[in-house]
């Protein structure tokens, strides 16, 4: 049996894989075109991940950056959207395959499956130092912060209250950088008057960093303000030293042992099994290499874009794995389709880089736009209202404007519930 066949036939049959930024674009740009479109992920939410982290640090509710697949395209007749998890590609006979032994028929299949954190042959961590790149990632970060709070409030033990106020983030990119910064000024400004027994400010925030420096992909001038910003506000910032073991009660990074009970992994990820699925060639993180038009190679009706892929952009580096980049793809990839289906031979892709942006902490930030760099309260203003831009939906803005304005002014963060269980030990 196969889903989605009530479609006129003469329509050409486009599966989009993955509702991400990349995966929505599509549709979106191939409106009017001549075109059944069914769109197929595991979620039944489009989420906005940049501001991921501020759900786990208590700063945002997952209502405010998370859309439901369905709502989004409800006014799209000629799109379908499926609830369901992809297993595999036949590529021969040109369909899809679900986990529930469904298929779906294509003409053109977009991967659009994203990537998921990796920790470099050591999955066994991932129980101890959880990722940050889903919902649930989210919302199981936010209960390890808070509860650490809550049982160090009831801990008599020096050690052990200790290692529970003691924060290790792993991995000095974006996302490290901007949960070190937040979780810091969630316990100096936000929960000291909230205990009795412990005083949050005296938490420990520890960055540890494998390689030279923090925002490797930011100019060395932002990077080392940066650093100088997440130290000023209390974090630990560790640099050249690889964790070499992650467990319950702590890491060890060059050989030194460090107690602590919350871990969080940012220090890579790992794409789909998209290139499984083909066949196809893929570098180090699984990422399936495509050929300039986005095409699968062997695969010419097979595009592939997000973090599914690498592709160099014109200065011979890699394109980001970041939302702007997908979009671009994601537009492409629609534009190609509607050129196929003229009978036209389709451009190549072309990524224009929009700039880089970090946050640190409330009220500072870094801002790469290549001639043009800024840093401090302005680049935090900017980062703030070019992330509320992005969001979908006014009422959306409003509530994560008020929220940060709330912040910025008054050092409180509402969204500071605990869910998932009771005050049962956790970790």
């Amino acid at each position: 049996m196969t889903t989605g066949q009530a479609r006129p036939t003469a329509a050409h049959r486009v599966v989009i894989v993955g509702a991400g930024f990349g995966g929505l674009e599509t549709p979106h740009l191939l409106a009017a075109a001549p075109v059944a479109i069914t769109l197929v992920d595991r979620r039944n939410h489009h989420l906005f991940q940049p501001l991921l982290y501020q759900v786990a640090t208590a700063s945002l509710a997952t209502s405010e950056i998370a859309w439901p697949i369905r709502y989004l395209l409800r006014d799209r007749r000629e799109v379908t959207t499926l609830f369901a998890t992809v297993s595999g590609v036949d590529a021969a006979n040109k369909r899809v395959l679900l986990d529930d032994g469904d298929a779906l028929p294509y003409d053109t299949l977009v991967l659009a499956t994203g990537a998921r954190h990796a920790y470099f042959g050591h999955d066994e961590w991932e129980p101890f130092a959880p990722g940050l790149k889903t919902l649930e990632d989210a919302t199981t970060l936010r209960r390890r912060i808070l509860v650490a709070f809550e049982r160090a409030e009831r801990e008599h033990d020096p050690e052990r209250r200790a290692a529970l106020l003691t924060f290790v983030i792993i991995g000095a990119g974006p996302t490290g950088v901007e949960l070190a910064g937040t979780i810091a000024e969630l316990a100096r400004d936000t929960l000291p008057p909230d205990f009795r027994n412990i005083d949050t400010q005296q938490a420990r925030v520890v960055l540890i960093e494998a390689g030279p420096r923090v925002l490797a992909g930011f100019p060395d001038d932002l990077s080392a303000y940066a650093q100088a910003a997440l130290q000023s506000i209390g974090v630990e910032v560790i640099l050249g030293q690889a964790v070499t073991e992650c467990a319950a009660d702590g890491v060890v990074y060059s050989g030194k042992r460090l107690q602590a009970r919350t871990l969080i992994w940012a220090a890579g990820v790992r794409a789909s099994p998209a290139a499984e699925w083909l066949g196809a060639a893929a570098d180090r993180a699984g990422r399936l290499q495509v050929l300039p038009d986005l095409t699968v190679p062997g695969h010419p009706d097979i595009f592939a874009i997000g973090d599914t892929i690498v592709i160099a952009g014109p200065d011979g580096q890699p394109v980001p794995g970041i939302a702007p980049a997908a979009k671009q793809q994601g537009r492409h990839v629609a534009a190609a389709i509607k050129a196929h289906l003229a009978g036209e031979v389709p451009a190549p892709f072309r990524y224009r880089h929009a700039g880089s942006l970090a946050q640190i902490g409330k009220r500072k930030a870094v801002i790469d736009f290549g001639t043009i760099k800024l840093r401090g309260t302005i680049a935090w203003w900017i980062w703030g209202i070019a992330h509320i831009y992005f969001l979908i939906g006014l009422r959306n803005r409003l509530s994560v404007a008020i929220s940060w304005l709330w912040i910025h002014a008054r050092d409180q963060r509402a969204a500071r519930l605990i869910t998932q269980g009771s005050s049962k030990v956790v970790g």
